[in-house]
């Protein structure tokens, strides 16, 4: 293979998101890491995976009391041969969290959560695993409720998110604000730009691009005001797809500092908090629609050129069904789509 970066990184989370509450177990950090680390396509590897920093995969509150934990974090990572990046705050609610736009004190509950992230990540990049990646943050807050009070709620999660900045800076840590419809404030692409420029902290508080999530942003769920597409497109039109997805990255990818690769086939689904969001699909599915190398190719490149400003893809996959993750083919199948990307859009150093 020809480039080496950006590098190549599975997900956690997906073990733990949509998981529990009656539903499928979720699946243990180790298992996540093991199936990560086994995975192999041509002699090329994953070279580390991103993290949710919550139960099961982690207790964040212990980390307050002791760096056991954190250290046992790096442990499993170098212990397989893979690098952490992009670390999750836990900011919901039913996480220790609270709303950005919410209450003062669901406010502080949420800044909280941040600098508990903030020093892990710290922590973890002062180990030697974690030589790139973000403090990942969304709004913790329902679309309903948003509208409510639109132009109100909006400067109130803007109010947070510049707190959130200057914690994060406080670890020397990068912010990056996930583009995912399900949250108030940050479920439309003109609303996700508007919150990054009230806060304006650039170097700071970034966007982080799924792919899966990012086509419903053309589609308007959750905010038809905003759609650049109809929600009854017919993909068999490629040319007017191409020029709503040019217009969308165009417009988002001068804030992106975190990249998911993804698949999606432009519906939604979700469970709890989660609900009513882009449905991620496996990578060889035949329902999916885009490109993957080629609509990935969208955002990290400009004016024909590589950015070089994301250092690791991540690969997204929340929701599967637990008898798909647990798959080797899963894995191969979704490396091999991750270094088409790279051979595509990447460098060498």
């Amino acid at each position: 293979m020809s480039n080496n970066y950006p590098k190549l990184h599975n997900a956690a989370w997906p073990g733990v998101v949509g998981k529990g509450d009656g539903g499928e177990p979720p699946i243990d950090l180790d298992t996540m890491l093991d199936l990560t680390a086994a995975a192999e396509v041509d002699g090329v590897k994953f070279d580390g995976f991103d993290l949710f920093l919550y139960l099961p995969h982690i207790d964040i509150d212990s980390t307050e009391k002791s760096d056991d934990a954190i250290k046992e974090l790096a442990e499993k990572a170098q212990s397989r041969g893979l690098d952490i990046g992009t670390v999750v705050a836990p900011i919901w609610p039913p996480t220790g969290g609270g709303a950005a736009m919410g209450t003062p004190k669901e406010q502080q509950q949420f800044l909280d959560q941040v600098k508990k992230g903030g020093r892990v990540a710290e922590k973890l990049r002062r180990l030697g695993v974690r030589p790139n990646g973000a403090v990942r943050i969304d709004s913790a807050s329902g679309v309903e409720s948003w509208y409510e009070d639109p132009e109100g709620n909006q400067r109130r999660i803007a109010d947070t998110f510049t707190e959130a900045c200057s914690i994060a800076e406080d670890h020397g840590e990068q912010l990056s604000a996930e583009g995912e419809i399900c949250w108030g404030g940050m479920h439309s692409w003109r609303r996700m730009i508007q919150l990054l420029e009230m806060v304006d902290r650039p170097k700071t508080l970034g966007f982080q691009a799924d792919m899966a999530h990012t086509l419903l942003y053309i589609l308007g769920y959750n905010a038809p005001e905003d759609a650049l597409l109809t929600e009854d497109f017919d993909f068999t039109e490629p040319e007017r797809f191409e020029e709503a997805y040019k217009q969308l990255t165009d417009a988002l990818r001068p804030w992106t500092n975190d990249f998911h690769v993804a698949q999606n086939d432009a519906t939604v689904h979700g469970s709890g908090s989660h609900d009513k969001t882009g449905r991620h699909c496996l990578a060889d599915d035949p329902n999916g629609k885009l490109d993957i190398t080629r609509h990935a190719g969208y955002w990290l490149r400009e004016d024909g050129k590589p950015t070089r400003r994301i250092r690791h893809l991540c690969w997204d996959g929340c929701m599967f069904p637990n008898e798909v993750m647990m798959k080797p083919e899963t894995w191969n199948a979704i490396l091999s789509a991750m270094i088409a990307v790279r051979e595509a859009h990447g460098w060498t150093e």
